[in-house]
């Protein structure tokens, strides 16, 4: 576990090219998974970017993607790799994302689970707001 990271790690809630079958998948997660499974992220839109999709967040709102759960000895490189690919640093103002926790919901059962989520920066999201391409159905698999 990372230091600055307090409690126990956290599953990841990914919505675009980190599902099965897109861009990053196999080069992000392949072999780093203890498990994958459909859920989804109430509360939020998602907008597409240039190449890339934003989570923002948006009462009665809903995404759908997967619940990651890293190997054990995985999480730690894979809590990296994941900011370096969204160009994460905590606290910088440029960030085009911020890494916050958030509950998902399993769409198997029901049950919840408090997820690491990439949601759009604050000055994105209001950009994404004002002009953004929404997504209606909050599936990134269906833009195609």
């Amino acid at each position: 576990m990372i230091a600055s990271e307090p409690g126990p790690p956290l599953p990841f809630f990914v919505y675009g090219t980190l599902r099965p079958g897109e861009v990053n998948h196999d080069v992000f997660l392949r072999g780093r998974t203890a498990s994958e499974e459909p859920a989804r992220l109430p509360g939020a839109a998602l907008y597409d970017g240039p190449g890339y999709p934003y989570a923002v967040e948006r009462p009665g709102g809903e995404i759908r993607g997967e619940l990651v759960t890293a190997r054990p000895e995985s999480y730690a490189g894979l809590l990296a790799a994941l900011d370096r690919l969204e160009e994460y640093v905590p606290g910088d103002p440029r960030n085009l994302y911020e890494r916050v926790a958030r509950d998902v919901v399993r769409t198997t059962d029901g049950t919840r689970a408090r997820a690491w989520v990439y949601l759009a920066a604050p000055r994105v999201a209001t950009a994404l707001r004002a002009e953004g391409n929404l997504i209606e159905d909050g599936d990134w698999l269906s833009r195609r």
